[in-house]
């Protein structure tokens, strides 16, 4: 029987301990047995979760007998982790153990130095500190997990369900995957990553920059046609002028900060309004329902139509 391990670390997350315990716990082979044996570990117990406290059955040692180490994320991704824990992580892996984090746990494989060189996700909100602590790692916020075939990851909550859901497919296939999906109320398969949680919050403005003033009036005539030379013209600065300070203090250019403009009020539309897609590219500056929709894409990583079924 497939062994998993499951990390348990003073702080843990509570929701990103318990999805793999459930999951791999219920999972059941065609012949009803158990798919998976499930142990929590810890270095050391009772582990504090910030809410309540737990015993884990299982210290350290049972990693090195395990098939697959899941590490569920901690409240604080900075906090030091124990030296015990990271040299149990690196003798696993070394002997060919999977190891797979849920959400910022991706920073507990990070510090054992198991994701350098890799791809890499974790919850959106993170990932921007994952990248700078280390460069070695090739961090994609936009979808919902990586699998690196030793080494996996997921992103926030729920996409923990995602990644051990594809973790049985690939251990026992498509049927007792799904079985397992719909144990737990979950697609098999998601549609998007996800970059369509992320672009909820209006576009970066630095505040009391020269640049504000510029980007509030192309927030508030973002539904307008506007070229470049429009924007420079309200800031009274030439294109090229324009271009330089723009990059300089929001890290991209007019055009593509404006494109992100547009697709923040066009989701809120989408949300809110019963307005067809037509009329959204319309009202949010599009030029066509084609090359709005081909945008929405490209930032929120689902068409609009698929969008506004998730979060109207």
């Amino acid at each position: 029987m497939h062994t998993v391990a499951v990390l348990a670390l003073d702080q843990v997350i509570p929701f990103d301990l318990s999805t793999p315990i459930e999951v791999f716990s219920r999972t059941r082979l065609p012949s009803g047995r158990p798919g998976y044996r499930v142990r929590v570990c810890a270095a050391e117990s009772p582990v504090d979760t910030g809410l309540f406290t737990l015993r884990a059955p299982w210290g350290l040692d049972a990693l090195a007998d395990a098939d697959t180490i899941i590490v569920p994320g901690v409240a604080d991704v900075f906090r030091p982790v124990p030296p015990a824990v990271l040299d149990a992580l690196k003798a696993a892996a070394a002997g060919g153990t999977r190891v797979a984090s849920i959400c910022v746990g991706t920073f507990v494989l990070a510090a054992a130095g198991l994701l350098a060189g890799l791809r890499a996700t974790t919850h959106w909100l993170a990932a921007s500190g994952l990248a700078e602590s280390y460069p070695d790692i090739d961090v994609d916020p936009d979808v919902l997990y990586v699998d690196n075939g030793q080494i996996l990851t997921s992103a926030g909550a729920a996409a923990g369900l995602d990644l051990c859901l594809h973790m049985i497919r690939r251990d026992y296939g498509s049927a007792v995957a799904a079985h397992a999906a719909r144990l737990s109320v979950m697609p098999l398969e998601r549609e998007g990553g996800q970059a369509q949680f992320i672009v909820h919050d209006q576009p970066p403005t630095p505040q009391g920059s020269v640049m504000e003033p510029v980007l509030r009036w192309m927030e508030d005539n973002a539904g307008r046609e506007l070229t470049l030379d429009d924007i420079a013209a309200y800031a009274g600065m030439s294109t090229r002028t324009l271009m330089r300070r723009f990059r300089e203090q929001t890290g991209t250019t007019p055009l593509q900060w404006l494109h992100r403009a547009r697709v923040r009020q066009a989701q809120h539309l989408l949300e809110t309004t019963g307005h067809s897609v037509e009329r959204i590219a319309q009202q949010v500056g599009f030029g066509s329902p084609t090359a709005f929709r081909e945008r929405f894409k490209r930032i929120a990583g689902v068409s609009p139509q698929t969008y506004r079924r998730t979060f109207q």
